[in-house]
């Protein structure tokens, strides 16, 4: 408030002024001690009565305690206001304000000055219409409480009335605020549902507060000032403890907005009154737990103690004494998984009875609480977390360290198989009412919780394990491989005599170069190999491929574990005796030569594959659990199963396949067909065995594909589009590599092949077969027009190996192989036709042999194959040209049309010189192509 003080005036005046003193007049304003924003930090701290007495010192300080949202933080600490609410109640309110005041028509009426009706608007009228707007601080309700009208402003030094407005309080903001109106605060049952009645309403957080402050405020009081808690007013008052226990309740919420100073002793004073109410009731409930009197008083303190802090005492007596905590060992022992097991496994029946008793103890137990407690409650939540905690954490810890010491697959088959016994489990649980969503929830939460501390273990072990399965299984192939090469070897050398090797080795040669090789044993179909598993007959045999693509070779010839040549290791070879070993060592090397071109197709096996196949599912279907269940370890898992199956590529691959496939090359490159004099049958032993060992790489390939399709793809552990993904990279890498060790042996099978057609060509082709006259007979007559012994034995030999692969390769494949064939076929039948004699007389039967070339290669369906042989074919007809007539044959030689480009007419020329009487024509044929003997006129 301004002060004025006459200054002090130096001098007189000769003439006075009367204003002289108002010139010097100075106003000296006070300002406040403390600014604005302290003082209503200072207020923060002051207890609701308090505030309503600083409101009584000023306007200014009513105005700052009546700001809205002191009280909206109190009504935030009692969890009472709801900004959703307040928000929507607002926008109501100026909606409705907004249509029936009509703003925009007063204004206009204002400026013309006439009112609404047609009337002048009178001062007061206005008045009373602005203070109707007034919606933050309620000043028209102050107002009225005092007495004064709306009109009328009070004095600056006026004292504004001393009621601070919480004592009776209406429940409803909007009921009479006059004297003489009833207050409903006064009846003890409406003051437990006070805080049922608060709004969240803008503008009258004070007076929701009020509200609850006039109901609660003198139980809080004494509350905190008794000194024995049995002569507390809220147990005089109230008699049901039900009833006590709403009230306690209330009162601890109404002390969350005690924030003066003290408010900390204050609430622990509370909280003694309510822990000694609580224990109170807590003995009465677990006695009547002993008796199970569940409907009556176990219900009865059952819901006293929720009404007073949610019920957590009475579930965690009821948890604390039910079967399946208090008598948790009779539901099952880990160590029986163990014990009725066999020799380092682990029995999952155990386990499984375990989680059945669980589930129905659990199901009873939570039938009764269902009857003790309410549907609020969410005692399910609470006795699955105890359970959880302390019955299946440590059932599962116990018996994954027990079989982890026992062994890895005992250890890796527990924890999968338990996983899904515990999912099974968490279906079977029945919640309580109200609470399935969240329930559910934390039972998933809980099975999580029980596993995380091994999946990461699990996964690795899970890894490891198969690689160290499939490996020691590759090794131990690999070694009896090496001790039946040794056996052999120690067999067929064990009869030679060294010192007579020596001194008669010129003879031995011979017999080796020289004689058939029919010193080696005549082993049965299925030696050197032994019994075969069931599966893999099942495979071999075509129950899973088409038979009809096998000839009765490949299916009876598959490659299985192999035997020593002793027996001891194949438990059903057959008994039959072995021949007498060579007595020479070079006819046992010979011998040795032989066996291990015979055991080419066991240099990989397809028991082998399907052992790792089988294992890699096993693996991939036990870790795929913790997927499918898309829990959070599922991306994880997934990732290893991936693993497993790239694993499971490099070594069947690397390790096995490629191992075999190249010792295959190896072994037909030695191949030698000169050592081997008894040629009577169509096949070539070596070749044969390795389009076998072609086949049975394409089965384990079609093995492969299936198990992707089915256990990596269908379970979506892979997306096979995806080209980044490790298993579709390892897949591609596996099929290329394959790729490139067939086309690796196919070539150097191609070229053993042609050795043999060669060799075949060079022993079995007679000399008067083309030249008749050749024998010295002057009467030799061709009786005979077909084709020659020798070439029908190269149609067989060559047909015998194309048709192998019909069915056991790709399309393309076969085709690049039956052209590859044809063309070096070509090419040796070139080089056999120029060390012929032939003459017009043989030129029949050249012509028929290469008419029965030419009709199987029709076969094969190769048109660019089929033109070589049409023009071997043509070529053939220049040795059916007389002598007489040279110089048609000279027409012939330089008509280069005529062999399709094929055959120049200088090669032409050079098979014309393989002709019987070459040496008769030639003057003539060179006369007639290059002109010789001819003069200029």
């Amino acid at each position: 408030m301004p002060n004025f003080k006459r200054a002090t005036v130096s001098g007189a005046s000769s003439r006075p002024n009367i204003l002289a003193p108002l010139r010097e007049t100075q106003i000296v304003g006070s300002k406040p001690l403390l600014p604005a924003e302290i003082v209503s930090l200072i207020l923060d701290y002051v207890t609701a009565s308090d505030l309503i007495h600083f409101a009584q010192v000023s306007k200014r300080m009513k105005e700052m305690v009546y700001d809205d949202t002191r009280w909206v933080q109190r009504l935030r600490l009692m969890a009472c206001w709801n900004d959703a609410e307040a928000r929507k109640r607002a926008e109501a309110s100026w909606r409705k304000r907004a249509g029936t005041l009509g703003l925009p028509h007063e204004e206009q009426a204002e400026r013309v000055g006439i009112g609404v009706n047609g009337n002048t608007p009178s001062p007061a009228g206005h008045q009373r219409s602005r203070a109707g707007s007034e919606t933050i601080f309620d000043a028209g309700g102050e107002q009225a409480s005092l007495g004064v009208n709306g009109t009328h402003r009070p004095g600056l030094n006026q004292r504004i009335g001393t009621d601070d407005g919480f004592n009776a309080v209406p429940l409803s903001p909007y009921a009479s605020t006059a004297p003489s109106a009833p207050s409903r605060v006064q009846d003890p049952l409406m003051r437990l549902s006070v805080f049922s009645h608060v709004r969240s309403i803008r503008g009258h957080a004070r007076q929701e507060y009020g509200k609850i402050h006039g109901a609660l405020n003198k139980f809080y009081v004494d509350a905190i000032a008794c000194k024995d808690h049995n002569t507390a007013v809220v147990f005089r008052i109230y008699r049901d403890p039900n009833h006590q226990a709403q009230m306690l309740a209330n009162l601890r919420r109404f002390s969350t907005s005690d924030i003066s100073q003290g408010w900390h002793e204050r609430q622990e004073k509370l909280q003694h009154l309510i822990d000694a109410f609580e224990t109170a009731v807590a003995h009465e409930f677990e006695q009547a737990l002993q008796t199970a009197d569940i409907d009556g008083r176990l219900r009865k303190y059952g819901h006293v103690l929720t009404t007073l802090n949610g019920g957590q005492k009475g579930v965690d007596l009821v948890i604390t004494n039910s079967p399946v905590v208090a008598r948790k060992k009779e539901l099952g022992d880990p160590m029986e998984c163990l014990r009725q097991g066999h020799s380092g496994s682990v029995s999952l029946d155990e386990s499984q009875r375990f989680f059945g008793h669980l589930t129905t103890s659990f199901n009873e137990q939570i039938a009764v609480m269902d009857r003790v407690f309410p549907a609020s409650v969410n005692a399910a939540v609470m006795f699955v977390r105890r359970v959880g905690k302390e019955v299946l954490l440590e059932y599962l810890s116990t018996l994954f360290d027990e079989a982890h010491r026992a062994s890895s697959e005992a250890y890796l088959k527990a924890v999968s198989g338990t996983y899904l016994q515990s999912l099974h489990m968490a279906k079977a649980l029945r919640p309580s009412k109200d609470t399935s969503d969240e329930f559910y929830e934390e039972v998933d939460r809980i099975v999580a919780n029980a596993f995380e501390l091994h999946i990461d273990l699990y996964l690795k072990e899970e890894y490891v394990h198969f690689k160290r399965k499939s490996e020691a299984e590759v090794g131990e192939w690999e070694r009896q491989l090496s001790e039946q090469d040794a056996s052999m070897q120690s067999l067929y050398m064990s009869n030679v005599n060294r010192q007579a090797d020596k001194r008669d080795f010129l003879t031995s040669f011979k017999k080796v170069v020289m004689m058939p090789v029919n010193v080696l044993p005549t082993f049965p179909l299925s030696s050197p190999f032994g019994g075969k598993s069931a599966t893999a007959k099942a495979l071999v045999n075509g129950e899973n491929l088409e038979s009809s693509s096998q000839t009765p070779s490949q299916l009876s010839t598959r490659p299985s574990t192999p035997s020593a040549i002793n027996g001891g290791l194949g438990a059903d070879r057959s008994t039959t005796p072995l021949p007498e070993p060579p007595t020479t060592e070079l006819a046992a090397k010979a011998a040795i030569m032989s066996s291990r071109l015979e055991g080419i197709r066991s240099l990989f096996s397809i028991e082998i594959a399907l052992n790792l196949v089988h294992t890699a599912k096993a693996a991939i279907e036990r870790a795929a659990v913790f997927y499918r269940a898309q829990s959070q370890f599922g991306e994880d898992a997934r990732r290893q199963c991936q693993l497993i199956f790239v694993l499971l590529l490099q070594i069947l691959g690397m390790r096995h396949i490629k191992a075999g496939f190249d010792q295959a090359v190896d072994h037909l490159t030695n191949y030698d067909p000169k050592e081997i004099q008894n040629h009577g049958h169509t096949e070539v032993k070596p070749l044969v065995t390795f389009l076998e060992l072609v086949n049975v790489g394409d089965l384990i390939q079609q093995m492969l594909d299936v198990f992707y399709e089915q256990e990596m793809v269908a379970t979506r552990l892979t997306d096979r589009n995806d080209f980044l993904d490790p298993a579709v990279k390892e897949k591609k890498r596996f099929e290329q590599m394959l790729d490139e060790r067939v086309a690796a042996g196919l070539n150097k099978g191609i070229e053993v092949l042609m050795t043999e057609v060669e060799f075949v060509c060079a022993t079995t082709q007679k000399a008067d077969d083309f030249n008749p006259d050749a024998s010295g007979s002057a009467s030799a007559e061709v009786t005979d027009i077909g084709p020659s012994e020798t070439a029908r034995k190269i149609v067989d030999i060559v047909s015998s190996h194309t048709r192998m692969l019909v069915g056991s390769t790709d399309k393309n494949m076969l085709d690049v192989f039956n052209q590859e064939v044809g063309l070096r076929t070509f090419t040796a039948l070139c080089k056999h036709l120029k060390r012929q004699r032939i003459s017009v007389a043989g030129s029949i039967k050249l012509i028929s042999d290469m008419n029965h070339y030419f009709t199987y290669i029709q076969t094969l369906k190769n048109h660019d194959l089929l033109q070589y042989f049409v023009a071997l074919r043509e070529l053939a007809q220049i040795y059916l040209v007389g002598a007489a007539d040279a110089k048609e044959l000279a027409t012939i030689i330089a008509d280069g049309d005529r062999f399709h480009g094929i055959f120049r007419a200088e090669d032409v020329y050079e098979y014309a010189g393989r002709r019987a009487d070459w040496f008769l024509i030639r003057p003539k044929v060179d006369r007639a192509l290059y002109g010789y003997g001819c003069g200029v006129m």
